[in-house]
């Protein structure tokens, strides 16, 4: 499935194609973190973008916690 998905940033029509179960995913976080219907000022996308590179950086120390943990079971 192919979806084309965008917002109005800073006056101007941002759109991307995507396929998939992603196209899903995506739309649902462009809908909570944007306004769909009106225009979104940069301020509000790098808000977005930090608030989504904080979440990744709490998921990569999470996963490098359990991969210790495995390397550590394997180990005895």
């Amino acid at each position: 499935m192919n979806k084309k998905l965008g917002l109005h940033v800073g006056g101007r029509r941002l759109e991307i194609n995507v396929t998939g179960e992603f196209a899903d995913y995506l739309e649902d976080e462009l809908i909570r973190e944007f306004n769909m219907n009106g225009n979104n000022d940069l301020q509000l996308v790098l808000q977005a973008y930090i608030r989504k590179t904080h979440e990744i950086f709490g998921m990569e120390k999470d996963m490098q916690k359990l991969l210790r943990k495995l390397n550590k079971a394997s180990m005895t």
